[in-house]
């Protein structure tokens, strides 16, 4: 019951924040930078295989040594390691691919996995305490 408490902690926060981020924040980035290769609709099963492949290896890979710990700073810590790592191997194969995807999307999209699997490997410790 402890890791179901922890990884639903881990993909509420995650679709939460994230969802946030894409339409709010980065979306015209995304838009103004890539143009014609964005979608018009999201792609849903790709989207849903990913979220739950990326928050099971969360809690697998940052908040169950955390919980073995007892201390969070193994959740923030491995969960930026997990996420700068995650989002930097699949921004810098896109930098290598595409002459569109700018230095702007490599260094924002490895900030942004870092912090945001960081911050939802927190929320998946806190869940399941």
């Amino acid at each position: 019951m402890t890791y179901l408490r922890a990884w639903l902690g881990t993909v509420v926060s995650f679709l939460i924040i994230d969802l946030a981020w894409i339409t709010l924040v980065v979306r015209d980035l995304y838009e103004a930078e890539l143009g014609s290769m964005m979608r018009e609709t999201l792609n849903v099963p790709a989207s849903a295989a990913f979220y739950l492949a990326y928050t099971v290896g969360i809690v697998y890979l940052a908040v169950e040594p955390a919980l073995r710990a007892r201390s969070m700073a193994p959740a923030l810590l491995r969960g930026a390691a997990f996420g700068a790592l995650a989002y930097g191997t699949y921004t810098v194969t896109n930098y290598a691919i595409f002459e569109a995807w700018t230095m702007t999307l490599l260094v924002s999209d490895i900030l942004w996995g870092a912090f945001l699997t960081a911050t939802c490997a927190a929320c998946g410790y806190l869940a399941s305490r």
